[in-house]
Formats: C-alpha cells, sequence, structure tokens
C-alpha cells in the first residue's frame, strides 16, 4: 500500500472527533454570527486547556447555552450560572462562565450597530488570509492581527479574548488558512474565497 502524498495536520491525526473537525471545519471560511459567537465562546473556554477537550464538550456547551443564543445567554442570572458550574458537561470555571455571559452581552452590543461577521471580518479586509507553511512548526500562536483583534475586542467589553485565542479563533473560523500546504484541506479552504 502506497503512503498518501498529503497528509492532515499533525495535530489531529488519531482521534476521530478531531479529524472530522480538522476535516470539516477549521479554516473554513465562517460568517454566520452566531456561529462565530459559538466560536468565540469555546475558543475562551479552552485557555488553558488542549483544544480536544472542549471539541469533547461542544455539544454540551450547545445545551447548556440554548445553542448560543446570546439574548438567553445575556439575561442568566445567579441561578443560571449556579447551573452552569454545576454542569459536569463544560468547564466548571467561574471566570470563564462569567466570561460568556458577559460576551453574550458584548456580542449583542455589536450586533445593535451591525453584524459581527462584519464587525470581525473588518480585521482581515473581509478575506482570508492565505499562508503557505511547509509544516505546523511554522504556524505562529500570534499575529499583529490577532493582536489588533484582542486589544479591539477588550476594548469593547470583551473577556478571555487576547492575542493567542484570537489567532486559534482567526484559525477556527477560516479567518486564516493555516494549514500547511502539503494538507489536502489547504487547496480546500483555499478555494473557499
Amino acid at each position: 500500500m502506497t503512503k498518501p502524498t498529503q497528509e492532515r495536520c499533525d495535530w489531529c491525526r488519531g482521534d476521530e472527533l478531531y479529524e472530522a473537525y480538522h476535516d470539516e471545519e477549521w479554516g473554513v471560511p465562517l460568517h454566520d454570527d452566531r456561529k462565530l459567537f459559538e466560536f468565540l465562546i469555546l475558543e475562551g473556554a479552552q485557555a488553558g486547556l488542549s483544544w480536544i477537550t472542549v471539541l469533547r464538550k461542544r455539544e454540551n456547551y450547545r445545551h447548556a447555552f440554548w445553542d448560543f443564543d446570546p439574548e438567553k445567554m445575556a439575561s442568566f442570572g445567579k441561578r443560571e450560572k449556579n447551573k452552569l458550574l454545576n454542569n459536569e458537561g463544560i468547564i466548571r470555571n467561574r471566570l470563564k462562565i462569567d466570561s460568556a455571559i458577559n460576551n453574550a452581552q458584548r456580542f449583542l452590543e455589536i450586533q445593535s450597530t451591525g453584524t459581527f461577521d462584519n464587525y470581525l471580518w473588518q480585521f482581515v479586509d473581509g478575506l482570508p488570509i492565505q499562508n503557505d507553511f511547509k509544516n505546523i512548526s511554522q504556524v505562529p500562536a500570534t499575529t499583529k492581527t490577532s493582536d489588533l483583534m484582542a486589544k479591539t475586542l477588550k476594548k469593547a467589553g470583551f473577556n478571555f479574548v487576547g492575542s493567542t485565542i484570537c489567532y486559534a479563533f482567526m484559525q477556527a473560523t477560516g479567518m486564516v488558512n493555516d494549514h500547511p500546504v502539503s494538507c489536502p484541506r489547504y487547496s480546500v479552504c483555499k478555494a473557499l474565497v
């Protein structure tokens, strides 16, 4: 049997859920406000953890946060917070839960003046950045663009939106194509401009 000339990114190999996420979502340009909001909340939840940990809890997050309904999340009070802190299906970190509720409120403020999509995609002038890395070790953890996004989001009152989180968010939502050129998804994502 011959080895395929192109292989998936190293970071996802060996886990069916991770591979499906890589093959279907990571790097695909996303323009749906609610889905962008979901990724922002999940990337914040990931802080200090591995992405696979969050990915395995994603369905639980969807259930706990009413499918990431920002209006419902923004209205969560003490009772809902306590319920979330006792929910074993999500990451039970008080700061991250408070941040998700706060970020829902900030999201609604952004939406009151336009789309979250336009607000976020302005950082890449509306088009994905197409990198041409040979291997995943060349991919940065932050860039000037993610620095600016983080600074802007923090100024707007968002939490858990540091530059590293923002860059991971940009990768996940296709604002940047960081599949190495040897990955079969590189050309697929590049064609989705």
